[in-house]
């Protein structure tokens, strides 16, 4: 089974590189966030013309999360949003895809430490681990996938990296909170180059200088961990012409009956 995230910053401007990357690499599932469109302009029709099938979540200018799978999803076992916080921003949208729960995240920038919108991630951060702890009381096969806006590690992010948002102690500590549960970082689970990123600004450069951070994750529920083949950052996308500033993340899972 091939899982992969992808921030694609604008689903819109993007659709026609998903198509592609959709026909080159076949995945299972595809999460996708910051779609920035309404549920009522989702390309539906275009992915299914590819041979997908899609869930989402949108609102206008921001946000926005879909999965999207070749086999049909059954919308009995999906959730939109977290359940029991009160929020208007569509980040979380969870689906069940051939017996392992696929939830799917835009996880909130955080602007600045210490300002409201970093309080909001904090808060955001511990109502998604306590719904977490609950849906993995119920789905041995779970799947977390997407754009974090946190670099776990010193690792995961350039050594020049100046500011403390997405790096902080109290953004690590929120993900240590997520591996706590059990959730492993399936990228460190293989040997990966030094300085491997998944998001580089538009400007300065930062893609040809490798400047960048590793924000988005794949962490899989312990009975996974040995089902993992491969995980890896598919840079070719951020190569071409108008791209979204973060690559796809890419997990490959042997699974049994």
């Amino acid at each position: 089974m091939k899982i992969a995230t992808w921030n694609v910053n604008s689903l819109k401007v993007r659709l026609p590189q998903v198509l592609d990357w959709l026909a080159a690499n076949k995945p299972d599932a595809l999460c996708l966030q910051e779609l920035k469109l309404e549920d009522k302009a989702f390309p539906l029709a275009d992915l299914e013309a590819a041979g997908y099938h899609a869930v989402f979540i949108g609102q206008k200018t921001y946000n926005g999360v879909a999965i999207l799978s070749p086999q049909p999803i059954d919308e009995a076992t999906v959730v939109r949003n977290i359940p029991g916080f009160e929020d208007e921003q569509k980040r979380i949208i969870a689906a069940t895809l051939s017996g392992v729960r696929v939830v799917c995240g835009y996880f909130p920038n955080g602007q600045a430490v210490g300002s409201d919108k970093f309080e909001y991630k904090l808060r955001w951060l511990a109502a998604l681990t306590d719904w977490l702890r609950e849906e993995l009381k119920s789905h041995e096969r779970l799947v977390l996938a997407g754009d974090f806006n946190i670099a776990p590690e010193d690792r995961d992010a350039h050594p020049d990296w100046k500011d403390e948002i997405h790096v902080s102690a109290p953004e690590r500590a929120a993900f240590r909170a997520l591996q706590d549960l059990g959730l492993i970082d399936a990228f460190r689970l293989f040997e990966q180059p030094e300085r491997a990123f998944s998001w580089w600004d538009y400007r300065m450069m930062a893609f040809r200088r490798n400047f960048g951070l590793r924000i988005d994750h794949l962490l899989v529920s312990p009975a996974l961990r040995e089902a993992c083949r491969s995980c890896s950052v598919d840079k070719e996308p951020r190569r071409l012409e108008r791209p979204s500033d973060h690559a796809p993340v890419v997990l490959e899972l042997a699974l049994g009956a």
